[in-house]
């Protein structure tokens, strides 16, 4: 059935394909937190294993947000490991080790890097596509990225 919702289907085609990259982005950065979660070492190994499982447990829910937004917008979910490879703006590196600073620094990095994009399209989602659902749904996400790096960079000081 069509979805009807009051948007085109240019303008939500438009917002699924950046939805699709964020989606992308969720997803390369849950599977970076669970590494840092199983691998970190150190004298404070304990306290950041559960500090970083905290933090892929938010993750997930916000890919399931995520993937139900798109949807909502009667668009499939990309799923697959390759589509968000493909689709992500985040880069994974080769670690030489696993102390809790490096994967600290480098979760970061990542979700600054969310955070910037999720704010360049807040704008254009309201105003050119005429989507302030979804423009309002990644303002809550970006509210939550920019907490989780305030966490992550007060561990740096």
């Amino acid at each position: 059935m069509k979805t009807n919702i009051g948007i085109t289907e240019e303008n939500r085609q438009a917002v699924v394909n950046e939805l699709a990259k964020l989606l992308a982005d969720e997803y390369v950065l849950y599977t970076k937190t669970r590494n840092a979660h199983w691998n970190v070492e150190g004298v404070d190994f304990y306290d950041k294993h559960k500090f970083f499982e905290g933090q892929y447990e938010e993750l997930a829910q916000t890919i399931d947000s995520v993937a139900e937004r798109i949807r909502t917008l009667g668009h499939y979910a990309p799923a697959t490991l390759k589509d968000f490879l493909n689709l992500t703006h985040l880069t994974e590196k080769n670690r030489n080790d696993n102390s809790p600073l490096g994967f600290i620094k480098e979760l970061l990095e990542d979700h600054e890097t969310i955070c910037y994009n999720l704010r360049e399209n807040i704008v254009p989602f309201a105003d050119t596509y005429k989507d302030q659902g979804t423009s309002d749904f990644i303002t809550g996400l970006l509210q939550e990225h920019e907490k989780t790096a305030w966490f992550l960079r007060s561990h740096l000081k």
